[in-house]
């Protein structure tokens, strides 16, 4: 028996140990022969459209060693992160050059390939010499950030590390794959009444929604603050909207179709904007009409703008904003460069706040809340592993909700249900809310 199918099979800890690890695994991954494929003119410029499913491949890498701060784990399923999009795209720069970073003090990373993904449930299968606290056959779901625990500000705040970087992204190896190499401070004890797919989609989105605006590093939410949540839909903002309506705040969550809109009512989110109202958000004018269908929606100006989406909203967002709020921004999907008027932003009293990705602390924050049936998965579409490309496809053209789960290992859906009566109490309509 192999070790993968011993770990489908439901294997003992004991038996899990005494196989052998393979020599190779199935892993989704990019090819560094392949960087210049698509030539340098940004995706969607000029008409470009860089097909992710012709970069991504699905085959045979080798299986390395561990080190001692580290653990194998046996991927049951994964997620597609728009960090997997831009790595599959080669944008903005190949992360083969972090990688070739990354090897001068790790040569294991420094590959003619890069195996993707950011997100993982799975088992442990081994572990590095130095690692506690977990052993062989634990089923556990990963956090995002690789982290150099001897830094010293690791220890205030881990995200604020120099060495620290994103895994599956900024390293090899990562989750979309069979197997795949974590630090220990990446894992946390899998929900136990999620599914595999259920389990593997929420630890990135939801971690990096919660720092936004419930951590002390973010916007620091308090109870009836209004919050502009752009992308309501998607895989950060479906968080972000749970997590606003947990902590007594106002969500008004903007979407881009009907569907999207119906979608958001069934999560309780009463405001709503529908963004294809508006014919452009790049001036002024359009950002006053915005604003006046906030207010006539809900009374007042936003406390908080839960930004994620970058140049196209960026303006709007620092517009929008009320005197002394905040727009938080992780990311920019729609591109890096931001323009936005200052004026809005010095004599309003208004910031920004950047935020990037989540502490250990609090993605065990945010397990907890999903362990507790208190946060719900997004996950809307599952794909097998063989068919990582068209899941990755369908995130860069921005036709799905919430996350797309992958499975790997895992032969079916629906499977690893630790608990079904914490299930059945939560509701199937709760938890598969984003699904069909």
């Amino acid at each position: 028996m192999t070790l993968a199918q011993a770990v489908i099979d439901g294997a003992d800890p004991e038996e899990l140990a005494r196989l052998e690890v393979p020599s190779s695994f199935r892993a989704a991954h990019t090819r560094k022969d392949q960087v210049g494929m698509f030539g340098r003119v940004p995706h969607g410029v000029d008409g470009v459209d860089k097909d992710v499913t012709t970069s991504i491949h699905v085959d045979e890498v080798p299986m390395p060693e561990l080190a001692p701060d580290e653990v194998l784990i046996a991927v049951m399923a994964s997620a597609i992160n728009f960090n997997t999009v831009w790595t599959a795209m080669f944008e903005p720069i190949p992360t083969f050059a972090f990688l070739e970073r990354f090897g001068r003090t790790d040569p294991r990373h420094d590959q003619d390939f890069h195996v993707l993904g950011s997100d993982a449930s799975g088992v442990i299968v081994r572990m590095g010499a130095g690692v506690k606290h977990w052993k062989i056959g634990d089923r556990i779901v990963t956090s995002p950030a690789y982290v150099d625990s001897q830094d010293p500000v690791s220890h205030a705040d881990s995200m604020l590390g120099s060495d620290l970087r994103a895994w599956g992204f900024e390293t090899n190896y990562g989750g979309l794959a069979e197997f795949a190499v974590v630090k220990a401070t990446q894992l946390l004890p899998k929900p136990r009444h999620l599914s595999w797919e259920e389990a593997a989609c929420n630890m990135l989105c939801a971690s990096t929604a919660y720092r936004m605006l419930v951590g002390e590093h973010g916007s620091r939410m308090k109870q009836g603050d209004v919050v502009l949540v752009w992308g309501a839909t998607g895989g950060l903002g479906g968080y972000g909207v749970q997590l606003v309506k947990n902590g007594g705040g106002i969500p008004v969550g903007v979407v881009s179709s009907p569907e999207k809109a119906e979608l958001l009512r069934r999560m309780g989110c009463e405001h709503i904007v529908d963004r294809s109202q508006f014919d452009h958000l790049d001036d002024e004018k359009a950002w006053r009409r915005f604003g006046a269908e906030i207010r006539r929606q809900v009374g007042e100006d936003p406390n908080i703008v839960f930004e994620h989406t970058g140049k196209d909203t960026f303006g709007a967002s620092v517009y929008l904003a009320r005197r002394g709020g905040s727009v938080v921004t992780c990311g920019s999907s729609s591109g890096y460069a931001h323009t936005y008027d200052n004026r809005h932003l010095w004599m309003k009293l208004k910031s920004i706040i950047g935020s990037h990705g989540a502490n250990y602390q609090e993605c065990h924050e945010v397990n907890r809340l999903l362990s507790l049936g208190m946060l719900q998965p997004t996950l809307s579409t599952v794909y097998p592993l063989d068919r990582t490309g068209e899941a990755t496809r369908a995130v860069q053209r921005n036709e799905h909700v919430g996350k797309v789960g992958v499975l790997c290992l895992a032969p079916a859906e629906d499977l690893g249900i630790e608990d079904p009566a914490l299930r059945e109490r939560i509701g199937e309509d709760r938890i598969r809310m984003f699904r069909g």
